[in-house]
């Protein structure tokens, strides 16, 4: 893969070139693509979807907009950082072309930002509950009507992939969604490969899927923009990841451990003492002993750990990226960065607890019951609405349950009907969600 090529400023829809040389240097084409983010409604749905506790009403959590806020500025320190190394290697890129390391940055900080916008209410367990609806409960009557790659899509449903529909897709008028630059599309899809086979190999862009059936034709104009590598045989979808995905992939890996760690301390679930002993031995080569003892408050110790903890893996993942820039231009570097690093163990320790304490906390357990509960009876009765519209079969009650969503309901495709449901679902908040279970259950 040429850098070239990854850092493409083409939008859905462009007839001619858009060359780097010739940008508007107050606004970039690539910070277009984060002000296109931050204001649209899907990004700003993530204020109310949690990150860690489903339904938490605690101020002290991070919603999943907090948190992509964070992992946002991560990979722009991330980018910069790595754009900086790659113009000293490639200098034709900015003599020539008109690259600056800050793009890089802003690729990352973009793609970033958008990384959870297509993750449903709940958290994982909203993914689940979709999945396990067409697997095991009432949705399984649509299997045969699919082909086996559409069943997947939806048995195996995927924020990463709804990410990539909601970002591209044509809706309510809105040609090709928010018309980001494909350097930024690309810098997003981690997982470059349709939903079947399922983890043909152990490489890290193998782990999960980021397009849907419904969304291939685009995709694949996206990955030969980008000139990605082809993976696989010629039946499947699968290409190499765009570098940067590395570099968002680092970014939310870094947020997540750390600061998925700091919200069970602050719940009450870790106990400080033994969360500062784990934090002190990710920190312990370049801690300033005399500064932390100086720190009187534990939230104050607390916070000056973070800090350091994010600066250490920000340079791990930056040192990991650049010592195997061309082994990952190749296609073949197939580990996240983070597994690469010297502090691998510490991490490893940190998740342990964390998975522990927080992700097997009663909690968190008991909110994700509720979560199952209410997408599934959601998605069975817009299903059920739908089903009997194709039929002929439409009730009344079908058209007021269907009279405020955005579904758009096909004529012949049962898959894109489905899919149009479970993306409809997958873009109502936590508090939607359960106010529109509560009035379905006649609790008005």
């Amino acid at each position: 893969m040429q850098w070239e090529s990854l850092l493409s400023l083409r939008r859905q829809g462009d007839t001619n070139k858009r060359l780097r040389i010739e940008q508007d240097e107050t606004r970039l084409g690539f910070e277009v693509d984060y002000d296109r983010i931050i204001f649209s409604s899907a990004f700003r749905s993530l204020q109310d979807k949690t990150q860690v506790i489903p339904l938490s009403k605690t101020s002290f959590v991070h919603t999943r907009l907090t948190h992509s806020l964070e992992v946002s500025v991560v990979g722009r320190s991330l980018g910069r950082a790595v754009g900086k190394a790659i113009l000293e290697k490639y200098p034709h890129l900015k003599s020539v072309h008109g690259y600056h390391f800050n793009d890089f940055g802003a690729i990352v900080a973009a793609a970033s930002l958008a990384h959870d916008i297509g993750n449903p209410p709940f958290g994982h367990s909203g993914e689940k509950a979709i999945g396990a609806y067409f697997a095991n409960g009432n949705g399984k009557r649509f299997k045969k009507l699919l082909s086996e790659k559409e069943y997947q899509d939806l048995v195996d449903f995927e924020g990463n992939a709804n990410g990539f529909k909601i970002l591209t897709e044509t809706k309510n008028g809105v040609e090709g969604g928010l018309r980001l630059s494909y350097a930024t599309i690309g810098a997003f899809m981690k997982y470059p490969k349709e939903s079947l086979p399922k983890k043909p190999t152990t490489h890290i862009a193998d782990k999960k899927y980021g397009v849907f059936q419904a969304d291939t034709s685009f995709f694949k104009e996206v990955a030969k923009e980008l000139e990605l590598l082809k993976r696989g045989d010629a039946k499947n979808c699968s290409y190499s990841r765009h570098p940067l995905a590395f570099l968002v992939e680092a970014a939310d890996d870094i947020c997540y451990t750390i600061i998925d760690f700091e919200d069970g301390i602050n719940l009450g679930l870790i106990e400080e003492e033994i969360a500062l002993e784990y934090l002190i031995n990710l920190v312990r080569n370049t801690i300033k002993t005399e500064k932390y003892n100086s720190l009187t408050k534990s939230s104050d110790r607390l916070a000056y750990l973070r800090s350091l903890a994010i600066s250490t893996l920000i340079g791990e993942a930056v040192k990991t990226f650049i010592d195997n820039e061309e082994v990952i231009l190749k296609g073949e570097f197939s580990e996240g960065l983070l597994k690469k690093s010297n502090y691998k163990a510490q991490i490893k320790d940190i998740l342990k607890i964390s998975i522990q304490k927080i992700y097997k906390s009663d909690e968190v357990i008991e909110k994700e019951i509720a979560g199952y509960a209410i997408l599934e009876s959601l998605l069975d009765v817009y299903s059920t609405a739908v089903e009997n519209i194709m039929k002929g079969e439409e009730r009344e009650y079908d058209k007021l349950v269907l009279a405020k969503t955005d579904i758009l309901i096909s004529e012949n495709s049962v898959y894109q009907n489905m899919l149009e449901c479970c993306t409809y679902i997958s873009r109502l908040t936590d508090g939607k969600a359960m106010q529109i279970f509560q009035k379905i259950k006649g609790n008005v």
